[in-house]
């Protein structure tokens, strides 16, 4: 029975070949191509204004000189927002839930704001290991203690993304296991049990795009520090 809870977040494959792929990239296929037309259609309009919603909300934390990371920030939060609300759907496989995945996205992109920062302003970088008027006694130690919660930043934002991700998937299927199992012998409980369900796959809708939000507004916060 454990097992089987967890089938769900094993990739899939056929013929032997990982199906994660597929996953990732089907998304992006859903989106309509733009063209050079003056009008266009009421899904390309939507299309833009959702684009430029985004991307207004991921600057307002972010100077100018953090503009030029708009593309970069953009796409990596309909990439996360598409995989993850596609996820919910019946007989489908969610790349977030992995671990490996968010990692990958976590480390390159966290790299890439503290090498930003150590080459554009390196001593206000390494400045942020120590804050001003620290005790003599208590350098080392805050150094080590500022290093260890600098290291963490991308294993906190990949877990983070995972753990919400699997656990919501996790409480759909049991909720879901007990609304069918109930259906032959208490009616009454596997109606209730059914309305519990709705009204948590509403909440998880709403986790997916929170989570795909709060991931990228991290780095971009990150990002601000280091320019």
């Amino acid at each position: 029975m454990n097992l089987s809870f967890f089938d769900q977040f094993s990739s899939p494959s056929l013929l032997g070949i990982p199906l994660i792929l597929i996953a990732m990239t089907f998304p992006a296929l859903l989106l309509p191509s733009l063209d050079n037309r003056w009008i266009t259609n009421r899904l390309s309009t939507l299309q833009l204004w959702f684009i430029n919603l985004i991307t207004k909300q991921l600057m307002i934390p972010l100077n100018k000189k953090g503009h030029k990371w708009a593309l970069v920030l953009t796409s990596l939060m309909i990439f996360l927002l598409l995989i993850n609300l596609l996820g919910l759907l019946p007989y489908t496989f969610t790349p977030t839930t992995q671990l490996s995945m968010n990692l990958a996205l976590a480390f390159p992109l966290w790299l890439a704001t503290l090498l930003t920062g150590l080459r554009n302003q390196p001593s206000a970088s390494l400045g942020h290991l120590l804050p001003e008027g620290t005790p003599t006694p208590l350098i080392p130690a805050l150094i080590l203690i500022e290093t260890t919660s600098l290291l963490i930043r991308p294993v906190a934002l990949g877990v983070r993304l995972t753990a919400n991700l699997t656990a919501g998937h996790l409480l759909i299927q049991l909720i879901s296991t007990a609304t069918t199992a109930l259906f032959s012998t208490m009616p009454a409980v596997s109606l209730l049990t059914f309305l519990v369900l709705f009204l948590l796959t509403i909440l998880e809708v709403a986790v997916a795009m929170i989570q795909a939000y709060v991931f990228v507004l991290l780095l971009s916060l990150y990002l601000q520090e280091n320019i």
